[in-house]
């Protein structure tokens, strides 16, 4: 029908007086412009009917699915095809113009491969925040997976498009691919090993987005905020971005604190030194003044009686402070940290309890708290741990202990002015 539009059209200008080769230019010109309007027409309709329509359909839809393709694009993307495809189907009305429709083909060609690669893109991009949205997806990072799959499909694309101009097979395309390997290896390198790192992080659930972790070799230390293919994505307290490769957190250790998170508590593990001279028996006036101490009160008691049957019992001379069992202010002080610390409301009683002697050094001999906080915020641990100690440190003369430091500039002032 369109043929014969077309001659007789083309007698008409010939009609005119037109020679033939003439008419024909003037004829592929109209045709020309005939195919340009319908390409634009077909442009306008499908986006009439693929954006507005249907992103009308998707507004008033109380499923949050199709609002995700909305807005990857996908419906705009895929309207773009219809005009390639107009183009591409009337392009053959030109006459005697073989070497001009060949090329217009390959174009539109070219154009509908790069458009339906986007189209795909979107479409995963979409399936990728659909999936993201479940509850399967808790603990299951897959962007790396996605990401590889949208290299695969340009990869494809780009295949195509190779294959669209040099009239070559696929196949043979992939066949003579074999002879760049070693180059396609050392190109997708990185690629590769952000691959394989992804499967273990992924299977073994060794880091998801959320966690915060650790790996002072990045200078990373905060929360993982991306990962990708390629790079994992830290944001440190201080707001700056440590960027580590994906492969790096498979190959070289760091810490990943989701399991205190979840645990309900924040490890507390400091320590004091005391002067080892300052240790010593306390008497029974010393006894009896800390009895005073509400905490200590029972714990003295039951311990004075323990000691008065044991040394009846076997009958030693209390005379010598040496003989029998006696308090020690550095004991009744260890004790008097371990109740504080059993009746500070901010302190996880079920986990881990520990006020304990260390190792003597030179500097002293250090007591170390090691016990957990039931408020994991950072801001909230950090200050219940500076008031635990600022306890500590304000209650330590009340035992005749003294806090072993090196001496310092009013040290040896005062060292001086007795001289």
């Amino acid at each position: 029908m369109i043929e014969n539009l077309l001659e007789k059209y083309r007698v008409l200008l010939e009609s005119t007086g037109l020679s033939v080769q003439n008419a024909q230019v003037l004829e592929n010109i109209t045709v020309f412009i005939a195919i340009v309007l319908l390409a634009f027409i077909a442009d306008r309709v499908t986006k009439i009917i693929l954006v507005r329509v249907v992103g009308n359909v998707v507004k008033r839809s109380k499923n949050k699915y199709d609002d995700i393709l909305m807005q990857k694009k996908v419906f705009k993307r895929i309207a773009h095809i219809a005009p390639a495809l107009v183009v591409n189907a009337t392009v053959g009305l030109l006459i005697d113009a073989a070497g001009l429709v060949e090329f217009i083909r390959i174009i539109t060609q070219l154009y509908i491969i790069l458009i339906s690669a986007l189209v795909v893109d979107s479409l995963i991009g979409a399936a990728h925040e659909i999936y993201q949205q479940l509850p399967v997806s808790k603990g299951r990072n897959i962007k790396g997976y996605v990401q590889l799959v949208k290299i695969l499909v340009f990869i494809i694309a780009g295949l195509v498009v190779i294959s669209v101009l040099t009239e070559k097979s696929i196949s043979g395309l992939l066949t003579g691919l074999g002879a760049f390997a070693a180059v396609l290896m050392l190109v997708f390198k990185d690629t590769i090993l952000g691959l394989v790192a992804s499967v273990q992080l992924s299977g073994n659930k060794m880091v998801n987005v959320g966690d915060w972790i650790s790996m002072p070799k990045y200078n990373a230390d905060g929360d993982v905020i991306d990962i990708s293919l390629n790079t994992v994505k830290v944001q440190n307290w201080d707001k700056t971005i440590a960027t580590i490769p994906t492969y790096a957190l498979v190959q070289d250790s760091f810490n990943n604190w989701k399991g205190m998170e979840e645990s309900g508590g924040r490890r507390i593990k400091r320590s004091v030194n005391l002067d080892m001279q300052s240790v010593r028996f306390l008497n029974s006036n010393e006894l009896e003044k800390f009895k005073e101490i509400r905490i200590l009160k029972n714990y003295i008691e039951l311990k004075e009686k323990e000691i008065q049957d044991y040394n009846q019992k076997v009958g030693v001379d209390t005379s010598d402070l040496v003989n029998g069992r006696r308090l020690t202010n550095l004991g009744t002080f260890r004790k008097y940290l371990e109740l504080y610390l059993r009746n500070h409301p901010k302190i996880h009683q079920d986990m881990t309890f520990l006020v304990r002697h260390l190792q003597p050094t030179e500097l002293g001999i250090p007591i170390e708290i090691y016990v957990f906080s039931n408020d994991q915020a950072w801001a909230s641990y950090e200050a219940i741990q500076s008031d635990i100690f600022d306890h500590i440190l304000a209650v330590i003369p009340l035992f005749d202990l003294r806090v072993f430091q090196n001496p310092t500039g009013a040290d040896w002032r005062a060292l001086a002015q007795q001289n």
